[in-house]
């Protein structure tokens, strides 16, 4: 099938890129090149911190970003609501990237670090914290330590108010949860918990506490030198901004890349170098996301409303090509298989629910087993909005959207059996490579 791209009209002359300017490297920005870059924190003397917080607060609220973690929520108007909690803020920024499917975090983190530690010094003035903390998975060890590095240096020149702590979690897929790594720094199990309350009216240590995304904070450290009309003269007026997305599946240049909102998805793979290969499917949104049929996801705007409304979802801005060589039901029962062995495991749905739906979408993907087509659909109603946490609605979420969008697959395996593509190389990762379970 032929599609045409059809961009949406951005805002004007926006340079791109932003969060990743400067050298084309991985190497980390150290802190004099970061400075030459971008220029000094800025944060304004003592005697006017008042009343610049809360300028800082409106400044971000006029830009209009939203929370670059998944969930989209206004920045600003989180900020607001916990520099108005009782109590002394923390502020908490969450480079525990969990999903598999995403790399922007740990890219950021390890290419732009200064950058991600001014957004929580920014945050942390903008709503009167006197604690901080960088949490990533304890496994990134070699990122940890670059991290602390770059926090060292800081200290040492004076630059925040506050010292940022480095801190590391279990490196498991629940456990970069906000109530999670919230649970885990009060000294119990990292793994989500109940709300209310949410963490920004009692977090760490009881306190209201604000969890943000590294790239959401990296975005608040451009805002805050930049302003409000600086950052929307990229996207689009209803999302404006730019945003890191992975790209993945049979495109020429995998990798992670800085978009305006409002991009079609189409010419996201385009830049990626295109595809390698016609595509059957697009997963948007990752392990917690949908499947859209190509022809359906090439046009979409990537905005959180546009892909919401076609049935997608933006999460934290991933994007995989399923080449037509590959099976998507056994592509979708894989990382089923891999979210029922990530649960935390206080709950039904999770402990027996995940499994047994991990079980019926194997049967159907690679034994083609006529009785599970139903069973699959029973078990993902049995499943959604029963848990104490989002994460067997993610996972349903998923599978409902394979039995959708590979609707002809489902058929064809419980009247014939299997199709090839169950035997080619498999397209989305999971750690510990489960190909062969």
């Amino acid at each position: 099938m032929t599609v045409e791209v059809v961009p949406r009209p951005l805002a004007r002359q926006a340079r791109v890129p932003r969060l990743l300017a400067g050298p084309g490297t991985r190497q980390p920005i150290g802190l004099l090149e970061h400075e030459r870059l971008h220029g000094q924190l800025p944060l304004p003397p003592a005697r006017a911190q008042r009343e610049s917080a809360g300028r800082l607060i409106d400044v971000i609220e006029r830009s209009g970003l939203t929370g670059r973690g998944g969930a989209g929520f206004p920045t600003g108007r989180k900020l607001r609501s916990v520099a108005g909690a009782r109590g002394r803020p923390v502020v908490l920024a969450n480079g525990a990237e969990g999903e598999p499917a995403s790399a922007k975090d740990r890219l950021l983190l390890s290419r732009s670090p200064h950058l991600v530690l001014d957004g929580i010094s920014l945050a942390a003035f903008a709503v009167g914290a006197d604690r901080a903390f960088l949490a990533l998975h304890r496994q990134e060890a070699r990122l940890g330590a670059s991290l602390e590095a770059a926090a060292e240096a800081r200290a040492a020149a004076g630059i925040d108010e506050i010292r940022i702590e480095i801190v590391g979690i279990p490196g498991r897929y629940v456990s970069s949860e906000q109530s999670a790594i919230v649970q885990y720094l009060n000294g119990g199990p990292a793994v989500p918990t109940f709300s209310p309350p949410r963490t920004h009216e009692r977090g760490f240590d009881g306190r209201p506490t604000l969890v943000n995304n590294v790239e959401t904070l990296a975005h608040i450290a451009l805002i805050a030198r930049h302003g409000d009309r600086w950052f929307r003269s990229a996207g689009v007026p209803e999302a404006p901004g730019t945003m890191l997305v992975t790209v993945d599946g049979c495109v020429a240049r995998p990798g992670v890349y800085e978009i305006e909102l409002g991009m079609p998805v189409g010419a996201v793979l385009v830049r990626a170098g295109g595809l390698t290969e016609p595509a059957q499917s697009i997963l948007t949104g990752g392990y917690f996301g949908t499947w859209l049929p190509a022809d359906i996801a090439w046009q979409l705007p990537l905005t959180r409303r546009d892909v919401t409304a076609a049935g997608g979802a933006l999460g934290a801005g991933i994007i995989v090509a399923l080449p037509a060589s590959s099976c998507g039901l056994s592509e979708t029962a894989r990382v089923l298989r891999y979210l029922a062995g990530e649960t935390a495991g206080q709950c039904g749905p999770c402990v027996f629910g995940l499994p047994a739906l991990a079980d019926a979408l194997a049967d159907l993907a690679y034994q083609g087993e006529r009785r599970v087509g139903g069973q699959v659909s029973a078990l993902i109603g049995l499943v959604e909005g029963r848990g104490a946490c989002k994460h067997p609605d993610g996972a349903a979420q998923l599978a409902r959207s394979a039995l959708r969008a590979f609707s002809a697959d489902v058929i064809r395996h419980r009247e014939r059996g299997p199709c090839y593509g169950v035997r080619r190389r498999p397209v989305l990762p999971i750690p510990g490579d489960m190909a062969d379970w």
